[in-house]
C-alpha cells in the first residue's frame, strides 16, 4: 500500500507524537468511516501500537496504521497540512475519489 505525508504533515504529526509520548512502536491511525454528506470521511488518531490485522506503512521515518477497511480507499493518497485564512488542518488528497461535498470534509468513491 502507498501512503504518503507531506513534510508539512509529517512535522504536525511528530509533534502530535511527542505530545502524546509515543513510543517507537506508536503511529498515526489513518481511517476511513462511513459518514459525511458524500458517503466517507477521515478520522486520524495517535496511537501506542498497531492492531494485529493492521496494514503498517512506513511515511518517511513515521509509522502509519491502516485497517483493512480503509486501506481500499486510502490507496495513494496524500496527506497534507495547510495553514490558511480559512483555518488549519490536514488535507487528503484521494486519486480514488469520485466525488465530494462542498466544505472537503467528505467523499464518495
Amino acid at each position: 500500500m502507498t501512503l504518503t505525508l507531506t513534510d508539512t504533515a509529517a512535522s504536525e504529526v511528530k509533534k502530535f507524537l511527542e505530545a502524546e509520548n509515543v513510543g517507537t512502536e506508536g503511529g498515526l491511525r489513518v481511517r476511513v468511516v462511513p459518514g459525511g454528506c458524500s458517503g466517507f470521511q477521515y478520522a486520524m488518531n495517535i496511537e501506542e501500537a498497531p492492531q494485529a490485522t493492521d496494514e503498517v506503512v512506513e511515511a518517511g521515518d513515521l509509522r502509519v496504521f491502516v485497517d483493512m477497511f480503509s486501506a481500499q480507499y486510502l490507496e495513494a493518497v496524500q496527506i497534507d497540512y495547510v495553514n490558511s485564512v480559512m483555518g488549519s488542518g490536514f488535507t487528503f488528497n484521494n486519486p480514488n475519489a469520485t466525488g465530494g461535498c462542498g466544505c472537503g470534509s467528505s467523499f464518495t468513491a
